[in-house]
């Protein structure tokens, strides 16, 4: 049966996949037309610049743009010093040259997203530049800072060229995206949060895969908000505030888990009591906004959302309570609803409020590497690649031999950080530059040879750019991406256009080898496994658990265990996550329980607990800090003391409940 509506949907994205093809190629067009006119050496580079940096979103075309500008001026000032320091010995220049792209390799392995495609193109910006003024056996030529000079220029022209076009093109939804989608994870993590508080009984279990579920979609927002910071100055100036509303959500997450757990460990009826006067403490208002499940009213009016919870968090800090466990539920409940405020300023931002304050989160000064193997694996790696691509040409004297290391370093530093797809990638970036590769045949030697102007030329590689573009938009894929992007070095326009079957053959030779040359390294030195990387994680968070039980200040504990959630591999288990979760709740509560417990003398009972914490002894623990809460319960009256004593509860069921974990040898 006809179905209008799927018919519908598929016209749109045809319509959105043409466009974008049209896009590329317009962008290619206009660079090579102005490294033409400027009659640039190899006006290619600037066509496949522009190639690349172009997207189908605006803001991941723009934030590309940026990065890859940097990167490229970078590298063309480090080939200029190293071509400086080593001019009469190749060797050394080689070996500088795989150091260079080794460290590169390592950077971008890293650093996030795009600031990641400014260091790969450092590295490869340097090859690039290398593999122009090397002779047939790796003599330099000296013209080191006029070559870099020439194709920086040239990359920047691409670069603008398809700043111009996409920005004059496409308004940007990558903001709406965003509102939508932390919209959507506020209310869905509101709403069933309120919902466990609300049940207190046997139903919180079926809780747990929704938990994981949301953390895993709130950790895959950081890419979206590097596109919506390509967007928008004014979001870029307060992407901080992005930061701390990914940061809000997964605080949510941790007291709802926190909560959750307390609750199962309660007496049915004790829980049901304490959730009662938990949630008849709420604003009526803020019990309204949690229950309702429309995410459309948390992006039309978050201010005034923000300002209910906000009201919320102080009647709940204020409230008087004679028990530990129900200060836990209040506070945790506290700590969640502070979340859900930093969900709805990130929300107010996307909105365009005028009004909203700067503020300023771990994200803006402090970049946590969750492991630094991978980085050092994909460092080693490259540096091999460029090496044996080096020596092989040197053995050979291949005339070619100086672009296959090209692509060598092209391909070995720009996948190096895309972990277990690495070798998938490179493979694939092979086969999409033999498919290009055909398709530049024919445009070079069957349609290019019967017209001579700039008009017919741009006509006849839109032969290839607006389907090949198109198809990369409505079936991505490795091999369709690059198809399009590297259709444009295959082809090598110049002024003069070339018909020379040999060279084009040995130059796509050359392209063939190097990439193929790396996509063989990713095999020899593999990427960590998805499972090896996961253990690593949970290996490095609980050492550096131990290391805070000891004593050691970690200026920002949340953010380091964040950035290792970010980090887990899809294939880990939701276990794993899991205990992910319980060292952040258990490193924050033993900080919060240092301070509080200060002044009550208990500092001796309080180190025997967290050391036993520190040996892996998490039983020992738990009797070490039950004799805490004896000492502290003879403070009841002090509100500062029935709050530590809720902290020791949160320690002693994370405890109990990870032991397995937190008790591990070290391996």
């Amino acid at each position: 049966m006809f179905d209008d509506g799927r018919m519908k949907i598929e016209l749109q994205g045809a319509g959105r996949a043409l466009l974008f093809g049209l896009r590329l190629w317009v962008s290619v067009c206009l660079a090579m037309y102005i490294a033409f006119w400027l009659q640039l050496d190899e006006p290619s580079w600037a066509g496949t610049a522009a190639a690349i940096v172009c997207q189908p979103t605006l803001g991941a075309s723009l934030r590309k743009s940026w990065f890859r500008l940097i990167g490229t001026v970078v590298g063309g000032i480090a080939i200029v010093g190293l071509t400086g320091c080593f001019p009469q010995d190749r060797v050394f220049f080689f070996v500088s040259l795989a150091l260079w792209g080794g460290a590169c390799a390592f950077i971008s392995t890293v650093l996030p997203n795009f600031a990641s495609y400014a260091a790969a193109l450092a590295g490869y910006t340097a090859a690039i530049i290398a593999g122009n003024q090397l002779g047939a056996v790796g003599g330099l030529n000296g013209d080191a800072f006029v070559l870099a000079l020439t194709r920086v220029t040239e990359i920047g022209i691409g670069i603008v060229s398809a700043g111009v076009v996409l920005a004059g093109t496409d308004l940007g939804a990558a903001r709406r995206r965003l509102a939508t989608l932390v919209a959507g994870l506020a209310n869905g993590i509101a709403t069933n949060f309120i919902r466990t508080l609300q049940a207190a009984g046997p139903s919180l279990l079926d809780m747990r895969s929704s938990r994981r579920d949301f953390l895993r979609r709130v950790v895959a927002l950081d890419p979206i908000i590097d596109q919506a910071v390509g967007e928008s100055s004014e979001i870029r100036y307060h992407s901080p505030v992005l930061l701390q509303a990914v940061d809000g959500l997964l605080a949510v997450i941790s007291g709802w888990r926190a909560i959750a757990n307390h609750l199962r460990w309660l007496p049915h009826d004790q829980a049901t009591r304490e959730m009662a006067i938990v949630l008849q403490s709420l604003p009526p208002k803020l019990s309204s906004l949690l229950n309702q499940s429309d995410p459309a009213r948390w992006a039309a009016n978050p201010v005034v959302l923000r300002s209910v919870c906000e009201a919320g968090i102080n009647e709940l800090v204020a409230l008087d309570v004679k028990t530990p466990s129900l200060r836990l539920l209040a506070d945790k409940v506290a700590a969640a609803l502070a979340g859900i405020a930093d969900a709805l300023n990130g929300l107010a931002l996307l909105a365009g409020d005028p009004t909203l304050p700067v503020r300023r989160s771990r994200g803006a000064f402090h970049l946590h590497v969750p492991d630094w193997l991978p980085a050092l694996v994909s460092g080693a790696r490259t540096l091999l690649t460029i090496l044996v691509a080096a020596a092989f040409w040197i053995l050979i004297a291949w005339p070619a031999g100086a672009e296959a290391i090209t692509f060598a370093a092209i391909s070995s530093i720009l996948f190096a950080g895309r972990a277990d797809q690495a070798y998938f990638n490179a493979s694939g970036f092979v086969k999409g530059i033999c498919i290009a590769a055909m398709a530049a045949a024919v445009i070079n030697f069957a349609v290019l040879p019967n017209h001579e102007t700039f008009a017919a030329f741009c006509l006849s590689i839109g032969l290839w750019l607006v389907p090949s573009g198109a198809a990369a938009t409505r079936w991505p894929s490795i091999e369709f991406n690059y198809m399009a992007s590297y259709f444009v070095p295959l082809l090598a326009p110049t002024n003069q256009l070339s018909y020379d079957t040999v060279q084009f053959y040995n130059d796509t030779l050359a392209i063939l080898s190097g990439a193929g040359t790396a996509a063989l390294f990713f095999c020899i030195i593999p990427p960590l496994t998805p499972g090896f990387r996961a253990r690593r994680l949970l290996a490095l968070t609980l050492a550096d658990l131990r290391h805070l039980a000891r004593g050691r200040a970690f200026h920002d504990w949340a953010g380091r265990v964040h950035s290792r959630l970010s980090a887990m591999p899809g294939e880990a288990t939701p276990r794993q996550r899991a205990h992910l979760l319980a060292a952040l709740s258990l490193g924050t509560e033993i900080v919060q329980l240092r301070s509080i417990a200060a002044p009550f003398g208990v500092s001796v009972v309080l180190r025997d607990a967290v050391s036993a914490i520190a040996e892996g002894r998490s039983s020992v623990a738990v009797t070490e800090f039950q004799r805490l809460d004896e000492r502290l319960a003879a403070r009841a009256a002090d509100p500062a003391a029935l709050r530590a004593r809720s902290s020791i509860i949160e320690i002693s069921e994370v405890l109990n409940q990870h032991a397995v974990y937190f008790d591990a040898v070290k391996t």
